[in-house]
């Protein structure tokens, strides 16, 4: 009788756990008694497999009546007396395959009618297609590879809550393998990217993950300690001042795919590890990059999706049309009448804010409220792909001053669906100005309590002369979400940061 004709009813979480407990206890009686008849399951070190499921399936007209070795997750079984259907599932898909005993013999079949759903199986025999049509495996040999001791979760109409789904990615992707095909597309995402930026010169390159000095602006790291040189390190939260090291020491055009650590907050867009693409090319500015971001993702999206729009939570995303590009001065007069060039001063710029009922701080400058009206009224508008540009100095430490107003930076950030998705540079290489802007930097983040300190060597650098620069750096996981249609970072992390289990 088939281990699975029967539909499970409907039980309580005790009784699932209690279910699971017995599964386990018999599983492993079985376990046991393979062990005392001679065989032991966990001593198979290899098997030679020939095709994958999907070989088969595709080539069965110069595979039909050949033999093949195949393995795999059995994840259905069908014992019909002395014959059996079973499915095997592996990296590629499911096959199906037909076990009978007078192929493979009476003590392996009937050792075979004791092995449960989960159980990783090797098939050998020929490939043949079953009345009703199903490309199958015709077994002369069955043999099993490693025992399941726990059900699978179909067992409970697979995995029900999403948490577990996250913290128990192996069980999600047994139970739901369609999900595997988001991880597939993210691992061609990026090589994709790589691809492009290879073709432009680009040299990647790896940079120190542990860095000896608490760094960059609003972001906070996570800190270790270094027992053999007795000192505190912190994990990083950008790749840019080592890539922009290498440009000073002669690679014009560099790029790494970094992770990338942050010890904030989290939503559907954060996590506290993600990756993220840097990329630096010398002696061009942020509108060069403004092009090469729009020709990156054109290209990508092209060649994984086939098309240069795509829907992405109900919304048609046209990627491949030229992007809107405003100032945040423009893009907040738009949207809220407000006129940063109308604004006398300081105390002018927050009584706009009051007006718009936007909290600032008391000595908020022109700037900071425009960038606080900006991520108020804004930002969330932005659905098809918007550049913003020239962004006030105050929140642009490591960003050029524009020559024609010295307030604002050329910086521009990119968003799509109302949010940010890169940030880019005409990259500040007065090494006077960025010590002065580090400086102020470390004394706000101390005044919160960080123990942040200016990073000397890469003044040094600086001083060496930095060659006129653009810069940028994307967000790959919202990248992915965007291409693969997944509503939150971690529907595209195999395994996103989750809270212990108490």
């Amino acid at each position: 009788m088939s281990e699975n004709i029967e539909q499970p009813q409907e039980l309580s979480e005790q009784e699932m756990l209690e279910e699971l407990s017995e599964q386990h206890r018999i599983r492993i009686e079985k376990l046991n008694d393979m062990k005392a008849g001679g065989y032991d399951p966990y001593t198979v070190t290899k098997y030679d497999v020939t095709h994958s499921a999907k070989q088969i399936r595709e080539d069965f007209d110069s595979l039909e009546g050949k033999d093949v070795a195949i393995a795999g997750r059995m994840t259905s079984k069908r014992v019909m007396g002395k014959a059996s259907f079973i499915d095997i599932r592996d990296g590629s898909g499911r096959i199906q395959a037909y076990v009978r005993i007078d192929d493979v013999g009476k003590e392996v079949f009937d050792a075979f009618k004791k092995w449960d759903l989960g159980d990783i199986v090797g098939v050998k025999g020929f490939v043949f297609k079953t009345m009703k049509g199903e490309i199958s495996v015709h077994a002369k040999e069955i043999q099993l590879l490693s025992k399941s001791l726990l059900p699978l979760p179909e067992k409970w109409h697979g995995l029900r809550d999403k948490e577990e789904r996250y913290r128990k990615r192996y069980l999600d992707l047994i139970a739901n393998p369609e999900i595997k095909d988001t991880f597939v597309m993210r691992s061609r995402i990026i090589r994709e990217i790589r691809n492009f930026l290879d073709a432009k010169g680009f040299i990647e390159v790896d940079t120190p993950v542990l860095h000896t000095l608490e760094t960059g602006a609003a972001a906070r790291p996570f800190k270790t300690h270094h027992n053999a040189l007795d000192i505190d390190m912190y994990l990083r939260i950008e790749t840019e001042l080592y890539l922009k090291r290498l440009i000073v020491g002669g690679f014009d055009k560099v790029y790494e795919v970094g992770r990338i650590f942050r010890n904030e907050g989290m939503d559907s867009t954060h996590n506290p590890e993600f990756t993220s693409i840097e990329m630096y090319q010398a002696y061009t500015d942020y509108f060069g990059m403004m092009d090469l971001a729009e020709e990156l993702y054109r290209t990508v999206a092209l060649n994984i999706c086939g098309a240069d729009t795509v829907t992405y939570q109900g919304k048609e995303i046209a990627i491949g049309k030229p992007w809107t590009r405003l100032t945040m001065k423009a893009a907040v007069k738009q949207y809220t009448d407000e006129d940063y060039d109308a604004w006398a001063d300081d105390s002018a710029a927050r009584e706009a804010a009051k007006r718009k009922n936007v909290e600032v701080p008391a000595t908020a400058t022109k700037g900071e409220v425009l960038t606080a009206l900006f991520e108020e009224f804004v930002e969330d508008k932005l659905i098809q792909p918007t550049i913003i540009y020239d962004y006030p100095v105050e929140g642009s430490p490591l960003a050029k001053r524009k020559p024609s107003d010295p307030a604002f930076t050329e910086r521009f950030e990119y968003f799509v669906n109302g949010c940010e998705f890169g940030n880019a540079f005409s990259e500040l290489n007065d090494p006077m100005d960025q010590r002065e802007r580090f400086t102020k930097q470390a004394a706000e983040k101390r005044a919160q309590g960080a123990n942040a300190e200016v990073d000397e060597d890469f003044l040094t650098a600086l001083e060496y002369g930095l060659p006129p620069t653009g810069g940028l750096g994307l967000g790959l996981d919202r990248f992915i979400m965007l291409l693969t249609d997944s509503a939150s970072i971690r529907d595209v992390l195999l395994f996103p940061t989750m809270r212990p289990i108490e």
